[in-house]
C-alpha cells in the first residue's frame, strides 16, 4: 500500500452524551469498572472502549487492587458495539494501545480490519490476560459486543433476568470478533446460538457453564462483592498463575488460532456486505437490529 493509496478520513458529527463513559471506583482491594452509557444500554463506542482499557490498566497498575469487577450501569449490561447512537465514533482517531496503524485514512475493507485489530480482538486479548481475577456482573441484555466483555472475564455472575445473544448472523456475519463461542458453549449449541441468534436465558447459559453463578437484580452487587472480596484475600501470584494455566489450556485447545481464523472470516463478511449491501453491516443499523431482536423475542 503506497501513501497515495490512502484516503481522506471520513467526517462524522459525533455527539457524546457523557464525558465519563466508564466510571472507576474502589472498595477495599476491589476495583469496579462501570460502563456508564445507560441511556444507550452501554453500547460500546471507541470513547468507552479506550476508557475501559485505561480503567483496566489503572487497576492492573495499582498494587492495592487484588480483584476487578466489570459492571454496566442501568437496565442492561451491554447492548453491544455502538452502531447507531449520536456518539458512534468509528471515524475518530485515538491514541492506540497496540502496534497497529491509525485506521481512519485506510481505504475500503482495510478501514474496519485495522480498527478492529485494535479495539476488538486486540483489546479483548489484553483484558483476558489481566494478571488479576476479573468478574463480570451481568444484568439484562448481554448482546454481541457485550458477550466479548463478559467472556474475557474469569467469572460471570448473571441475574435471573439476564440474557445472552449474538444476532449478527442477520448481517451475514458469523459471530462477533472475539470468537469464543465454541469455547464458552458446546459446538452444536454454539451453532444454534449464532445461526438462529436467539436470546439465551441466563439459566440456560448457567447449565452450559458459560455463567458461573445466578443471582437477582436485588442481590447481584452483594453476590459479586462476596466473590471479589474472597479473591482479594488469595495470593496475588497464585491468582495470576491460575489464570495463566487455564488460559494456556484454552490456547492449547486452539482458542487463539480459532479466533484468528474467525477474525478473517468476519472481515470477509464485512467486505462482502460492502459490495452487495448498503454498508458493511448488510444494510442494517441499530434501529433495524433492535426491532428484529424484539420481534424474535416477542417483545414488539
Amino acid at each position: 500500500m503506497h501513501v497515495d493509496d490512502l484516503v481522506e478520513p471520513k467526517t462524522a458529527d459525533i455527539a457524546y452524551e457523557t464525558d465519563e463513559p466508564v466510571r472507576y471506583e474502589t472498595d477495599g482491594a476491589v476495583a469496579y469498572v462501570i460502563m456508564n452509557r445507560p441511556r444507550f444500554h452501554n453500547a460500546q463506542n471507541s470513547q468507552m472502549t479506550y476508557a475501559l482499557d485505561a480503567a483496566f490498566r489503572r487497576a492492573t497498575d495499582d498494587d492495592a487492587i487484588r480483584a476487578i469487577v466489570l459492571k454496566g450501569e442501568g437496565k442492561h449490561f451491554s447492548a453491544g458495539h455502538d452502531i447507531g447512537t449520536p456518539g458512534r465514533d468509528i471515524a475518530a482517531s485515538w491514541d492506540r494501545v497496540h502496534l497497529v496503524p491509525d485506521h481512519v485514512n485506510k481505504p475500503a475493507a482495510e478501514f474496519l480490519y485495522t480498527r478492529e485489530h485494535e479495539v476488538y480482538i486486540g483489546m479483548c486479548r489484553r483484558w483476558r490476560d489481566i494478571p488479576k481475577p476479573t468478574i463480570a456482573a451481568v444484568q439484562g441484555a448481554c448482546i454481541a459486543g457485550g458477550l466479548m466483555l463478559a467472556w474475557v472475564c474469569d467469572i460471570i455472575v448473571a441475574t435471573d433476568d439476564a440474557f445472552f445473544q449474538d444476532p449478527v448472523g442477520r448481517m451475514g456475519i458469523p459471530g462477533v470478533e472475539y470468537f469464543a463461542h465454541g469455547f464458552e458453549l458446546p459446538p452444536r449449541i454454539a451453532k444454534e446460538f449464532i445461526l438462529l441468534g436467539d436470546r439465551m436465558p441466563a439459566e440456560r447459559a448457567y447449565q452450559f457453564g458459560m455463567v458461573n453463578r445466578l443471582s437477582t437484580r436485588a442481590a447481584l452487587d452483594a453476590d459479586v462483592k462476596a466473590i471479589a472480596d474472597e479473591l482479594a484475600t488469595r495470593s496475588r501470584l497464585g491468582n495470576w498463575l491460575t489464570k495463566q494455566a487455564l488460559n494456556h489450556v484454552e490456547d492449547l485447545r486452539g482458542k487463539r488460532a480459532a479466533t484468528d481464523a474467525h477474525f478473517h472470516m468476519h472481515h470477509f463478511a464485512h467486505a462482502q456486505n460492502d459490495m452487495i449491501a448498503a454498508n458493511s453491516l448488510g444494510g442494517l443499523d441499530a434501529r433495524s437490529m433492535a426491532a428484529a431482536n424484539k420481534r424474535a423475542a416477542g417483545d414488539d
